[in-house]
């Protein structure tokens, strides 16, 4: 059963009672907190479909990445707070608006409170959107109640993980996370365009560290099936003004066709790109509780 006493819901393990008002490293206390929610369309598209994803911005982070968009609510906090109750509230007029999924953003460290809002089982996919920095004992309570699983897989390289993210062991404990997640939900099953279930690997190039990259691209094609799995190769990095180089520039396009080539030569054919247009904050949704309130 997940708890908020002696907190161990992600890796980080701080053994905290958020019960209590004691903070952890995602510094959200134990009540869940949200800054929007919306009918989303800037995801992948087999997730967004035609209509739009219900997604659901929840506040706090147990990453602590220096180059993230979203800081104002992963480091900020920014939010306010729900019940559960008022939680499924927002799943359903989602849904009556047409949501064709219902994706959660970042929801690890809510999950004692989101999972009573998943029950009974929605009637759209639901997508668990997160940082790929999770604990397998976690992810098991998941089981039956989450479709689709959307990580990210950031970093092969633990000192660039320890650097960017806080995070020396991100590449084992995402590995191990990810290999969980195809175990609950198997392969992709895409219909009349939309996800209905499996895994979608997103990894998001970082100027500089094309090297990372192609590590990523060979851990996900060595680990899965051929094209059983969707992977998104993201373009879409714009430095935020509080990082240094070589992150205060936008990814090259040497850099991102070299990834791409090296997706192709090991063989995943299944997925996504992006064009240079996608790097832009334009597509960033504003944390103004719009869906929530």
């Amino acid at each position: 059963m997940l708890t908020y006493q002696n907190c161990m819901l992600c890796p980080r393990k701080c053994g905290v009672d958020r019960a209590s008002g004691q903070l952890g490293f995602c510094r959200m206390p134990a009540q869940l907190r949200a800054a929007r929610a919306m009918l989303h369309y800037g995801e992948e598209p087999p997730v967004s479909g035609a209509f739009g994803t219900g997604a659901v911005f929840f506040s706090g982070c147990t990453l602590r990445c220096v180059y993230c968009q979203n800081g104002e609510i992963s480091e900020g906090g920014k939010g306010i707070p729900l019940v559960a109750r008022r939680l499924r509230e927002i799943f359903e007029q989602l849904i009556d608006e047409g949501a064709q999924s219902i994706d959660l953003v970042t929801p690890t460290h809510f999950l004692p409170e989101i999972l009573p809002a998943l029950t009974p089982k929605l009637p759209v996919p639901v997508v668990y959107n997160c940082g790929g920095y999770e604990r397998v004992e976690t992810l098991r309570e998941l089981e039956g109640l989450v479709d689709v699983y959307l990580p990210d897989f950031k970093y092969a390289d633990p000192v660039l993980a320890e650097k960017l993210s806080r995070a020396p062991d991100y590449f084992e404990v995402a590995a191990a996370a990810i290999r969980e997640m195809y175990r609950q939900v198997g392969g992709a099953v895409v219909t009349d365009g939309i996800m209905e279930r499996g895994l979608l690997i997103r990894h998001l190039v970082l100027p500089g560290y094309l090297d990372n990259s192609l590590r990523v691209i060979e851990w996900v094609a060595a680990n899965f099936p051929k094209n059983d799995v969707l992977f998104s190769l993201m373009s879409q990095y714009v430095p935020t003004g509080r990082v240094a180089p070589p992150l205060d520039r936008r990814v090259s396009a040497e850099e991102y066709d070299g990834a791409v080539s090296w997706m192709e030569l090991c063989g995943i054919t299944n997925g996504y790109t992006q064009d240079a247009s996608a790097a832009t904050m334009e597509y960033l949704p504003s944390f103004d509780f719009s869906g929530i309130l």
